[in-house]
């Protein structure tokens, strides 16, 4: 067993002193400082063209990833595991008055002992098993493990047969720039170095599915994660006469009741149930105050996937939004038969129907109706659009779908259904080739190793439950449906665009062994120094030495 909590402890305290909280210049600071970590070993120094710092491409920002390959000398062999894990962390105002002190545990530490806590946090703390901090847990635990086992092997190349791999990468908490990037990279070494990439192994964190869950989860493949978005159109009207209009708020919010918390849409795969959507975002577009009634309005949710397609999931939502819709002009319709009857006025027939479409099915229709005019229009709206460069995608997305509704010769009221942001895709592992099942064995065989030295259950699951760039290391869905996600954004190819041939050119399997704790993206984030400095890095080096046999 290595020996190795005090120097993973070391890595990790020194990683979370850096601030690096994502799309801000302490991604670049981070970055430095793993490269130096890094080029700072003897192996780098006498092999210095085998750590890079990378440069994200097609990137807003500037910031970089590190990458650095060790090649075996036990046995040489091409056999390549990659590591992988990323250096950026979320915002640190959650830590209230103590954000000073948030990337320093030990003052952190010191200054908790004076709040009032929580009791499990009080707990811990006290316990001496937990160090708390931004990034302890979401991953810089994880990385400072990879980082550790770089190093052993670059120090002991005599023990390993094959090669390893090490991607520190930037941008996971935002847009995986890092991953996405790093890819191309991968390639090029690949190449180079004639590798064959054997299997990837994630370190992003772990915690307990329920309270009083002491189970430390390895998980095999990841979730999907999509962003449905809701463009949605009324009829404007003064609020004194209301019912002569349609508000598309009252629309989003039946919109949001029928698709929030709806069990219809957890996606059961493998005996495993991801959570139901639950909204990121609702609001009218309307820019100042009037007593108008808002001509539309955005929503998005957070959209789960084990197994079905982004082309699934437009289908399946296009139904709630059918039934949405027609729930509201129902009720619509009764509320404004009772006030006819209350004030003795005329009611009269509502105009509308529900009407659901999907972006790509409005832009087809819009370029059949308008032709080259149409296009030429968007493509300069578009361009004049990313010349503001706080515009995130969704926004971008939002406000292409409004200038595209202009051209609509039906502007009756409509839910426009389109995706606004990355998707990250699901993978499964579960033995259907070479590759899986070797890493599935050794997995088994390494929990089968290190369980009697650890006193809680260590029990694998088939979907990591949390977005990660482990969705950018192989593809499960084939190109007809990947198509559908490019088809229904409408900032596809402009502001957003993924070469998910790049994610295919690499295809491996890939597992997240990560650190165990509490309270990720929280002001009391914490991470368990046994499990995850010590349980952790074993377990991906028994995963390590018994594929590259």
């Amino acid at each position: 067993m290595l020996q190795c909590r005090e120097e993973v402890l070391f890595l990790t305290k020194q990683l979370v002193n850096v601030e690096s909280i994502v799309n801000t210049e302490g991604e670049k600071v981070m970055a430095e400082a793993v490269y130096t970590i890094v080029s700072s070993m003897p192996y780098f120094k006498g092999n210095p063209h085998l750590v890079r710092k990378q440069q994200t491409v097609d990137d807003e920002r500037e910031r970089y990833n590190v990458i650095a390959l060790v090649k075996g000398t036990k046995s040489p062999s091409n056999k390549t595991v990659v590591l992988m894990g990323h250096m950026d962390t979320v915002g640190t105002d959650d830590f209230n008055h103590l954000k000073e002190k948030a990337c320093d545990p030990l003052e952190l530490m010191q200054a908790l002992q004076e709040e009032k806590l929580p009791t499990s946090v009080e707990s811990h703390l006290q316990s001496g098993e937990y160090l708390f901090g931004r990034g302890v847990l979401d991953m810089k635990s994880g990385v400072a493990s990879h980082l550790y086992l770089l190093n052993y092997y670059s120090n002991h190349p005599e023990e390993l047969s094959g090669n390893l791999v090490v991607v520190i990468e930037c941008d996971e908490e935002d847009s995986s720039h890092g991953i996405l990037s790093a890819l191309k990279e991968l390639q090029l070494l690949r190449d180079e170095h004639k590798l064959d990439y054997v299997a990837a192994i994630n370190a992003d964190f772990v915690s307990p599915r329920y309270e009083g869950d002491n189970n430390r989860y390895i998980y095999k493949g990841t979730v999907g994660k999509l962003l449905p978005s809701f463009y949605i159109t009324g009829a404007e009207t003064h609020v004194g006469s209301c019912f002569e209009g349609l508000d598309p708020n009252y629309i989003a919010a039946s919109l949001t009741k029928q698709i929030n918390y709806n069990t219809e849409l957890c996606n059961e795969a493998f005996g495993e149930t991801t959570v139901p959507p639950v909204s990121l975002k609702q609001t009218d577009l309307k820019p100042t105050y009037t007593v108008q009634t808002a001509l539309s309005a955005y929503v998005y949710y957070n959209f789960f996937v084990h197994s079905w397609s982004p082309k699934d999931v437009l289908e399946k939502l296009r139904t709630q939004a059918e039934i949405a819709f027609d729930s509201a002009l129902n009720e619509f319709k009764q509320n404004y038969l009772s006030y006819s009857k209350a004030s003795n006025q005329p009611y009269v027939d509502v105009p509308w129907k529900p009407r659901v479409l999907l972006y790509d099915e409005m832009d087809r229709l819009l370029i059949d109706t308008h032709g080259d005019s149409y296009v030429t229009h968007m493509l300069a709206y578009k361009e004049e659009l990313l010349l503001d460069q706080e515009l995130d995608t969704r926004m971008f997305a939002a406000k292409v779908v409004e200038e595209a509704w202009k051209w609509m010769p039906d502007k009756s009221p409509a839910i426009i259904l389109f995706y606004s942001s990355l998707y990250s895709p699901r993978i499964e592992v579960t033995g259907k080739n070479e590759k899986e099942v070797n890493l599935l064995h050794a997995l088994d065989a390494a929990v089968e190793k290190y369980q009697p030295q650890y006193q809680h259950p260590i029990v694998t699951r088939n979907f990591f439950p949390y977005i990660s760039d482990m969705s950018f290391v192989a593809l499960s869905d084939d190109e007809e449906e990947l198509k559908s996600v490019a088809d229904n954004n409408p900032g596809w190819g402009t502001k957003h665009y993924v070469n998910y041939e790049d994610i295919r050119a690499i295809n491996v399997p890939v597992i997240n062994i990560g650190p165990y704790g509490f309270d990720a993206h929280k002001q009391y984030e914490r991470m368990e120094l046994s499990y995850s400095l010590e349980i952790v890095p074993n377990l991906t080096n028994e995963v390590i030495q018994r594929l590259l046999v």
